[in-house]
This record gives C-alpha cells, sequence and structure tokens, in this order.
C-alpha cells in the first residue's frame, strides 16, 4: 500500500474506529445518573387525574343520575332518596375508587344497596346502570380506554352490590 493510500484509510479508522464510539458514548451517558443517585421513574398518572380531576367527576355524576333518573327502568330504586346527598356520596366514592385524593367514608357496597336487593335489584339492572355509566362517559368525550378502566372498576363492585 502507498503512503499517499494509507494515510487517508488511517485517518478515517482512527475516526470512526476509535473517536466515534468515544463521542456517541458520551452522548448516551448524558442525563445518566451515577454515583448512586436514586431515580424515580416517573409516576404513573391516577385514573381520577387521567378522567380531568374533580370537575370530571362531579361532571359525569351529574349527567349520570340525570339519565337514571329518567329511566323507568332503575328509577324506582331512587324514590325518596335524597339525590343531592346521592351524588355527593358518589362522588367521594368515585374520587376514591378512581385513585384520586378524597377518602370515601360511606357505607360499604353490600351495607349501602341490600335495601335495593330486597326491592328486586339484579344483574339485569346492574347492567342498565352500567350502560348509563358508559353513554355518559361517551357523551363527555371520555376515551374508550379510560371508559373501559372506569367499567371494569364498577363492574369490580357487582357482587358486593348484588350482596352475593
Amino acid at each position: 500500500m502507498h503512503l499517499e493510500t494509507f494515510i487517508p484509510v488511517f485517518i478515517m479508522f482512527a475516526v470512526f474506529g476509535l473517536i466515534m464510539p468515544t463521542v456517541l458514548s458520551g452522548i448516551s451517558d448524558k442525563g445518566r445518573v451515577t454515583g448512586g443517585e436514586a431515580v424515580e421513574p416517573p409516576k404513573k398518572q391516577s385514573l381520577f387525574d387521567q378522567l380531568g380531576g374533580n370537575a370530571a367527576v362531579n361532571a359525569a355524576v351529574d349527567i349520570f343520575y340525570r339519565r337514571v333518573l329518567a329511566d323507568a327502568y332503575v328509577v324506582r330504586f331512587f324514590e325518596g332518596v335524597d339525590m343531592e346527598r346521592q351524588a355527593a356520596k358518589q362522588k367521594a366514592f368515585l374520587t376514591m375508587a378512581f385513585g384520586g385524593p378524597h377518602s370515601y367514608t360511606g357505607k360499604d357496597m353490600r351495607e349501602g344497596h341490600r335495601h335495593l336487593i330486597k326491592m328486586g335489584l339484579n344483574d339485569s339492572h346492574f347492567d342498565h346502570i352500567l350502560m348509563h355509566l358508559r353513554a355518559t362517559l361517551a357523551e363527555l368525550g371520555v376515551p374508550n380506554n379510560l371508559i373501559q378502566q372506569v367499567i371494569a372498576i364498577a363492574e369490580s363492585t357487582r357482587n358486593d352490590v348484588l350482596d352475593r
């Protein structure tokens, strides 16, 4: 190999083989924590926050109960109920269930619905309520993946609500 060919090939080897890996590793190390510093993974946003917080829960509960009270199939379960108080309890419960900052202090699901079982509350009524919940969330423009999470939480209460 001639010297005029060797020098450019040697320079390319030095740049790409020796210098570039060092430069690239320095770039990839930026932002990396060293020396035992603790790194917290980003916190996953709660369902409560993803839905829009208090304002969203309040709006959803208000629309939901308007739908329920207009439904002849389930309205009888709400006769004589103080709906302002009921809505406030529901808002507190949902806030807690969705990972929000409040804690629900009402009755547990079994105790709170036992009198409705005596009135005939069953799976078909529960399904009907879920339908209203899903429609309410859709009306508010909640993305389907979040609606599915809300429905899954509501569904997880079925056996307790129906006292099984």
